[in-house]
């Protein structure tokens, strides 16, 4: 079994940058994918950035891209969304999901993902 837990959100202004913490445990050995998603009040949650742990290969929303950084520690066994130039749109439940299944394309669809955490606040103010 799998469980993960995400830490790093807070309250920042627009223009600022934080670094999201996913830590994961248990059969690590069995996953394949780590992505980092987000849910705004009342919205659907979407993918940001998807990283394979195995080949370090990572892809991006159009709303992620060249802002967020998606990177891995197998070390801590944490994956990392470093976060830069936020606006107020970014304000979101913030959450990370880990496939242990494979897939020939990183996936980017809530339903890919099989394990999930209990999400950190990000709240960015204009």
């Amino acid at each position: 079994q799998v469980q993960l837990v995400e830490s790093g959100g807070d309250s920042v202004p627009a223009g600022g940058a934080l670094r999201l913490d996913c830590v994961v445990s248990g059969v690590t050995t069995s996953i394949h994918f780590v992505g980092w998603f987000r849910q705004a009040p009342g919205g659907e949650r979407v993918a940001g950035a998807v990283i394979s742990v195995r080949a370090n290969t990572t892809r991006y929303t159009d709303s992620a891209k060249g802002r967020f950084t998606i990177t891995q520690d197998n070390t801590k066994n944490t994956v990392y969304l470093h976060m830069g130039s936020l606006k107020p749109d970014d304000t979101a439940m913030y959450y990370c999901a880990a496939r242990t299944r494979y897939s020939g394309i990183l996936p980017l669809q809530t339903f890919d993902y099989n394990v999930w955490g209990r999400g950190t606040q990000v709240t960015v103010s204009s």
